[in-house]
C-alpha cells in the first residue's frame, strides 16, 4: 500500500510538469532570424517538450549554450524535464500518463519498440520524405539504420552514429614491465601463454593476466571467443551466412582448454571469475598483474593515476592475441551503443519535430553537436578543428557545453573526443581499429513470441553454458566429459534459438528503409 501511494504521488506529480511543459508545446513565435537561416527575415521558432535523460557526471542545464545554438540554427528550443530517478521508471510513469512529450530519450530499443508496438510512438520512417538529411544518412549507413528497425520493419528510435567507439573493450599490456624484461606483446595465445609464464617467474608472487570477470561477464566472453574465430552465445557466422552456436564448436572447446592451463599454472588468480572492479584495480595498480583486458578508456585512467608516484608506468593498447595459428587478430565490436530520441505518436507536432530531428544528420547539425560554436567553443588550425584550452577533458566538455548529451544523441564525428584525449589513447583507439571485424554482429528486433523464447530458453542455456565454463577452466569438470556437455545443453534448446535468431534476421534482410 505504501508502495501504491508513492508511485501515485510520483505519478500526480509527474503529470503537474508535463501538463506545465504541454502550455508551451508547439508555440511560435516571431524572432530574427538565424545567422544561417537563409532567408533575411523573421523566422517562426517552436517549443518542444522533451523528456532527456539525467546524467549524474554531467547533469543536465538549462543553461547548456548547446540549447541557444541549436535555437539559431533550426528555430526550435526544447521544454526539458529530467527523471528525478532512474529513467526507465520515470518513463512508465509518463505513458501511464498518457499526455506524452513530443521527444523523448530511451537508452534502450527494446524500450522504444515496446512502446512503439503498444502505439505511443511515431513511427519515423512514415515521415522519412520530409527528411532528406535522414533519409541521405540512411542511405550511407544501411546496416546502422536497418539496426534501428522493430520487428515489423518500424522506426520507432532515431538511430545514433560515432557515440559507440566510447564502447571499445580491447587487451592491454604493461609496456613498461615488458620492456623492462626483454618481453614481446604476444600475437598467439601460446605466445601469451609463454609470456605469462615468463612474468610468473620473474615475479613469483604475481598472476600476470587478470580482468573484471566478475563485474562484466558478457563482454570478457565476447573477448575471449573472438580471439578463437567462434562465439559466446547464438552468432552470426559471415563466412558461412548463418547463426550458429558457439559453446559447443571445437575452437570453443580449444579456448576453454587453454584456460584451464592458465588456471592450472597460476597465470590467472583462482578467484578469477569473480573478481570486482576494486580487486582488478587494485592489481592492475600495484604490480600483481599486468595484462588485462577493459574499455579502451583505462588507458587514461591508470596511467594518469599512476604516473604521480611511478613515472614509468605505462598502460598500453596490446593487439588481440590470435587463439591458433591461422586466425586472424580481431577484438569484438563493441563499439556501437543503442539509445536515442522517439517520437510521441500524440504529440500534434510531428512535422516540426521531424524537420527539426533531420537537422542533426546534416553535416552542419553534426558538426554543431560534436564540436558546439567556431570561436566559442573550437577553433580551426591547419584545416583542424580543436577545442578551446578551457576544455580539458571530455567530461568537462560536456559538462560545461551540453555537447554529446542525451538531446543531441544522434549522429557525433568521434573525432571532438579524440581531441581530448592524451597521446597514449589516441594511439590506443588508432591501433585498435586496425583489429576491427569486418562487420558488427547484427542485432535484429524481435517479437513478443521470439523475446519469450530468448527469456526462457535463452537464460537456461546461457546458465548452463557460465556454470559448464567454470567447471571445466577451474577443473571440476573434466574435458574428457566435453561431448556429454555438448549434448547436454543442445538438450536445453540451442537449435531453437539459432531458429529465432535465423528468423529474426530474414525480417531484417527483408526490410526496406522508407516510408512503411
Amino acid at each position: 500500500m505504501k508502495k501504491r501511494k508513492i508511485a501515485s504521488a510520483l505519478l500526480a506529480a509527474l503529470l503537474i510538469v508535463i501538463a506545465a511543459a504541454g502550455c508551451t508545446s508547439g508555440k511560435k513565435e516571431e524572432t530574427n532570424s538565424a545567422p544561417n537561416a537563409g532567408t533575411g527575415g523573421q523566422k517562426e521558432t517552436v517549443t518542444l517538450t522533451a523528456l532527456l535523460d539525467n546524467n549524474a557526471t554531467f547533469p543536465y542545464s538549462k543553461d547548456w549554450p548547446i540549447w541557444k545554438w541549436i535555437q539559431e540554427k533550426t528555430g526550435v528550443t526544447l521544454n526539458v524535464q529530467t527523471p528525478s530517478g532512474k529513467l526507465s521508471d520515470t518513463l512508465n510513469l509518463v505513458m501511464a500518463s498518457a499526455n506524452l512529450p513530443d521527444l523523448m530519450y530511451m537508452s534502450s530499443r527494446r524500450d522504444s519498440n515496446k512502446y512503439g508496438d503498444q502505439g505511443a510512438l511515431e513511427n519515423i520512417l512514415d515521415h522519412v520524405d520530409q527528411m532528406p538529411n535522414l533519409k541521405k544518412w540512411m542511405e550511407q549507413y544501411p546496416e546502422e539504420a536497418k539496426a534501428a528497425l522493430s520487428a515489423d520493419g518500424k522506426m520507432y528510435m532515431f538511430p545514433n552514429q560515432g557515440f559507440g567507439e566510447t564502447n571499445r573493450m580491447i587487451w592491454l599490456y604493461r609496456e613498461d614491465v615488458f620492456k623492462k624484461n626483454g618481453l614481446q606483446p604476444p600475437k598467439t595465445y601460446e605466445e601469451l601463454h609463454q609470456v605469462l609464464k615468463k612474468l610468473k617467474q620473474l615475479y613469483p608472487d604475481s598472476y600476470p593476466l587478470s580482468m573484471r570477470f566478475g563485474q562484466i561477464p558478457d563482454e570478457m566472453y565476447a573477448n575471449l571467443t573472438t580471439n578463437f574465430d567462434t562465439g559466446t552465445d547464438v552468432y552470426y557466422d559471415f563466412d558461412d551466412n548463418k547463426w550458429k552456436f558457439g559453446p559447443t564448436e571445437d575452437n570453443y572447446k580449444k579456448m576453454v582448454e587453454m584456460w584451464h592451463t592458465f588456471y592450472e599454472e597460476g597465470l590467472i588468480p583462482p578467484d578469477f571469475l569473480s573478481i570486482q572492479t576494486k580487486q582488478w584495480q587494485d592489481v592492475m595498480s600495484t604490480g600483481q598483474s599486468f595484462v588485462t583486458i577493459d574499455y579502451i578508456s583505462r588507458v587514461d585512467f591508470f596511467n594518469n593515476a599512476m604516473r604521480k608516484d611511478n613515472p614509468e608506468y605505462s598502460l598500453q593498447f596490446m593487439a588481440p592475441p590470435a587463439g591458433l595459428p591461422g586466425m586472424k587478430q580481431l577484438n569484438p565490436y563493441f563499439h556501437y551503443l543503442e539509445g536515442g530520441l522517439t517520437v510521441a505518436s500524440s504529440s500534434k507536432h510531428k512535422d516540426e519535430i521531424m524537420k527539426y530531428m533531420d537537422f542533426f544528420y546534416s553535416e552542419d547539425g553534426r558538426n554543431l553537436s560534436s564540436w558546439g560554436k567556431e570561436g566559442e567553443t573550437y577553433t580551426v588550425e591547419n584545416g583542424e578543428k580543436k577545442f578551446k584550452s578551457e576544455y580539458t577533458d571530455v567530461t568537462e566538455m560536456r559538462k560545461q557545453t551540453g555537447l554529446q548529451t542525451s538531446g543531441t544523441y544522434t549522429w557525433i564525428d568521434f573525432n571532438a573526443h579524440l581531441s581530448l584525449f592524451s597521446g597514449d589513447l589516441k594511439k590506443a583507439y588508432e591501433e585498435a581499429a586496425k583489429y576491427d571485424p569486418p562487420a558488427m554482429q547484427p542485432k535484429p528486433a524481435f517479437t513478443d513470441t521470439e523475446n519469450e523464447v530468448l527469456s526462457v530458453t535463452g537464460q537456461a542455456v546461457k546458465k548452463y553454458r557460465e556454470e559448464n565454463f567454470s567447471k571445466f577452466v577451474l577443473g571440476t569438470r573434466k574435458l574428457s566429459e566435453w561431448d556429454k556437455y555438448v549434448e547436454e545443453i543442445n538438450g536445453l534448446g540451442v537449435q531453437k534459438l539459432i531458429d529465432t535468431y535465423t528468423a529474426a534476421q530474414q525480417r531484417v534482410e527483408q526490410a526496406k528503409l522508407e516510408n512503411k
